[in-house]
C-alpha cells in the first residue's frame, strides 16, 4: 500500500516543482525582455528617429564667446527652445496645423501642412528659437509627435556697437559675416584651440577692439554725419606698434540681433569692403617715396606757379600759392602740382614698385573677410603716375591706407593690421621694413607741422602732439568727377614724437555750413571730428599730455572764454 503510494505520489510532486521553476523562469525572462526593451527605447529610439543633422547640431561644442580686449562680451550664446514635429505620429494634420498656427500666428499654415504631409519624414522644424511662452503654448496642446529641443541662440549684448567687425550668424549659428565668419572658416583652427571637448565649452575669442574707444569713435562720427549732413561716414583707430584695430566704425550700421539682416549698400562695411579715392591723404605716400629714393630732402623746392600740363590734362592746386614751394610748404599747402612733380622725378617704374612694396596694389586681408581689391588705372603712363601721386585715379580700402601711413610714422615698419589681440613681441615677428627710419622721421616732422600750421590744425588737441594729413576727393558721378559731391578724410597719429595710435576719419558728401564759411573740404569737417575723437580717447589709452608754456596759455584762454560764455548764457 505504501509502496504503491510512493510510486504514484513521487513523480507527481517532482512534476509540480518543475512547473513552478519553469513558470518562475518564464516571468524572469519576460521581465528581462521588458526591461531590455525599455532600455532600447529610452537609449536608442531618439537616436534612430532624430534627424542626423539635428543630432550633430545639438552635439556641437558651443561657439566661443567674442569679447573685447578688456573682456567685455560682444557675442555669446543663450539657451532657447525650437519646436519640431514627427509627421508619422500626427493623426490629424489639418487639426494640428490649425492648433499650431493659432498658437504661432507668424507660422505659415500652408507651408507647415505641406511639410507635415510627408509620412516618410521623421523630423521637421516647426519654428526655430521660440520664446518660452511660444514653446509652452504649443507643447501644452498635447499634439502627438510635436515637441521641442533646447539649442543655442547667438546674441550680441552691445547691439550695433562694432557690428561690422563682430559680424553675425544664421539660425544654425553658422558665421555669415565678420569675425563670426572667420571663426568658422579661416579661423577654424584658432576656434578649435579654444575648445575643451571634455567640458563641452570654449574659451572666449579675444578681439583687439576696445569697446570704450569704439563707442567714442562711433559717437563722434555719428554726430559729424548729422552736423555736416553727410550720407555716410566711418573711422578707424589703430595701434601703430602692434597693428591692433582698437575701433572700427562704418555708418550707417546694423543691429546683429535683428531677425533679418539684408544689408543695404549704405550699411556695408565702408572701411573694408569699399575702396575710395582718398585724395590728398595719399600724398603722404608720395612724399615718403621721394624721400626714400633720395629724390628730395627737406630743402628741395618745386615750382608751383603754373599748372602742370601733361598731354591734354592740366593739374592745378585747389588753393594755389602761385610760387616756388619748399617740400614742407608743398605738404602743408597740399599742392597737387608739387606732389605730382615729385612722382614724375621718381619715375613710373619706381613709383609702381614703391606702391607694391607698400601693399597698395593688392587686396588687404584681415580676419574680417569682407574686403575689396584696390582699383588701379588700366594704363599706367605719365598722367596716371602724376594723378595717383595726389590720390586721384587710384582707390584703396580706408584700413589699407591707414596701415600704410601708420608704417610711415612708426619708424618705417609695416605691421599687418589685425582684429585679434596681439602682443608687441608677436607684432615684431610679423613687421616688415618698407621705408628707412630716416624717412619715417621726416614724415613725422611733416605730419606734426601740418597739424600746427597746415590743413590739419583743427585736429591739434593741446597736450597730445597730434600730426596728420587731410584729403578731399571729388566723387565720380556718371563717369565724371563732381564738383559738388566730395569724400573728405583725415589720417593722423599721436603723440608725434613717438606715435602709438593712428586714426582715420571719413565723411561721405558732407555739406558746407555757415560756420565753415561755405567750405566742405576735409579741414572743416573730418579734421575737427578727428580732434574730438583724439581728445576723448587719448586719456583712456594712457597717453599722458605734455604742456608747453604756450599750451598752458591756450588752455587758460579757453577756460576764460568758456567762463565768459557761460555767464552770458
Amino acid at each position: 500500500m505504501s509502496a504503491e503510494s510512493f510510486e504514484l505520489d513521487g513523480p507527481g510532486r517532482i512534476g509540480g516543482q518543475n512547473r513552478v521553476r519553469l513558470l518562475s523562469m518564464f516571468f524572469v525572462f519576460a521581465f528581462m525582455a521588458i526591461a531590455f526593451k525599455l532600455v532600447m527605447i529610452t537609449a536608442f529610439k531618439e537616436k534612430e528617429e532624430t534627424n542626423p543633422e539635428l543630432a550633430a547640431h545639438l552635439s556641437r561644442i558651443p561657439r566661443p564667446d567674442i569679447v573685447d580686449r578688456n573682456g567685455k562680451v560682444l557675442a555669446t550664446d543663450i539657451a532657447v527652445a525650437s519646436l519640431y514635429a514627427d509627421p508619422r505620429k500626427i493623426p490629424d494634420v489639418d487639426e494640428a496645423v490649425e492648433l499650431i498656427t493659432a498658437a504661432l500666428p507668424d507660422v505659415n499654415g500652408k507651408v507647415l501642412r505641406q511639410r507635415l504631409l510627408q509620412p516618410k519624414r521623421a523630423f521637421i522644424w516647426i519654428k526655430r528659437q521660440v520664446s518660452p511662452e511660444e514653446r509652452d503654448a504649443v507643447y501644452n496642446l498635447g499634439i502627438p509627435g510635436v515637441g521641442y529641443v533646447n539649442e543655442r541662440k547667438r546674441v550680441y549684448p552691445q547691439g550695433r556697437l562694432a557690428a561690422h567687425v563682430v559680424g553675425y550668424v544664421d539660425v544654425d549659428t553658422q558665421g555669415i559675416a565678420g569675425i563670426e565668419k572667420f571663426l568658422d572658416n579661416e579661423g577654424a583652427i584658432y576656434t578649435a584651440s579654444l575648445a575643451d571637448p571634455e567640458t563641452q565649452s570654449a574659451a572666449p575669442a579675444e578681439l583687439s577692439i576696445d569697446v570704450r574707444v569704439q563707442h567714442i569713435l562711433t559717437d563722434e562720427v555719428s554726430k559729424a554725419i548729422t552736423k555736416y549732413k553727410a550720407i555716410a561716414g566711418g573711422g578707424i583707430v589703430m595701434n601703430v606698434e602692434t597693428g591692433e584695430i582698437l575701433a572700427l566704425a562704418s555708418l550707417p550700421d546694423f543691429n546683429p540681433n535683428a531677425d533679418t539682416k539684408a544689408l543695404s549698400k549704405e550699411q556695408q562695411n565702408h572701411m573694408l569692403s569699399g575702396v575710395y579715392e582718398l585724395g590728398s591723404v595719399i600724398k603722404a605716400v608720395t612724399f615718403a617715396m621721394a624721400f626714400d629714393y633720395g629724390v628730395i630732402n627737406m630743402n628741395s623746392k618745386y615750382d608751383a606757379r603754373y599748372p602742370l600740363v601733361i598731354g591734354n590734362a592740366r593739374i592745378n592746386d585747389y588753393r594755389g600759392q602761385n610760387r616756388v614751394l619748399t617740400v614742407p610748404e608743398i605738404f602743408t599747402n597740399s599742392s597737387n602740382i608739387g606732389t605730382a612733380k615729385m612722382a614724375l622725378d621718381v619715375g613710373i617704374e619706381r613709383h609702381q614698385e614703391f606702391l607694391r612694396r607698400m601693399g597698395l596694389l593688392d587686396r588687404l586681408e584681415t580676419e574680417v573677410p569682407e574686403t575689396a581689391r584696390p582699383l588701379l588705372p588700366r594704363r599706367w603712363g605719365k598722367l596716371a603716375s602724376a594723378t595717383i601721386a595726389f590720390g586721384h585715379g587710384f582707390a584703396v580700402q580706408p584700413l589699407q591706407g591707414l596701415a600704410v601711413v601708420a608704417a610711415l610714422l612708426n619708424g618705417g615698419k609695416h605691421v599687418p593690421p589685425t582684429f585679434m589681440r596681439r602682443s608687441k613681441e608677436e607684432a615684431d615677428v610679423l613687421a616688415q621694413r618698407i621705408v628707412k627710419e630716416s624717412t619715417s622721421e621726416k614724415m613725422r616732422e611733416l605730419f606734426r607741422l601740418n597739424a600746427n600750421i597746415g590743413s590739419a590744425s583743427k585736429a591739434n588737441v593741446i597736450g597730445y602732439r597730434v600730426g596728420g594729413k587731410t584729403g578731399t576727393a571729388e566723387k565720380v558721378v556718371g563717369g565724371r568727377y563732381s564738383k559738388d559731391k566730395r569724400l573728405t578724410s583725415f589720417i593722423g597719429a599721436f603723440p608725434m614724437e613717438r606715435p602709438r595710435y593712428a586714426l582715420f576719419v571719413m565723411l561721405d558728401e558732407p555739406k558746407p555750413l555757415p560756420e565753415t564759411y561755405g567750405f566742405a573740404t576735409s579741414g572743416w569737417n573730418a579734421v575737427p571730428t578727428a580732434g574730438k575723437i583724439i581728445e576723448r580717447i587719448a586719456p583712456l589709452l594712457g597717453v599722458e599730455p605734455q604742456f608747453t608754456s604756450e599750451d598752458l596759455a591756450k588752455l587758460e584762454k579757453q577756460a576764460k572764454d568758456k567762463k565768459a560764455k557761460d555767464k552770458r548764457g
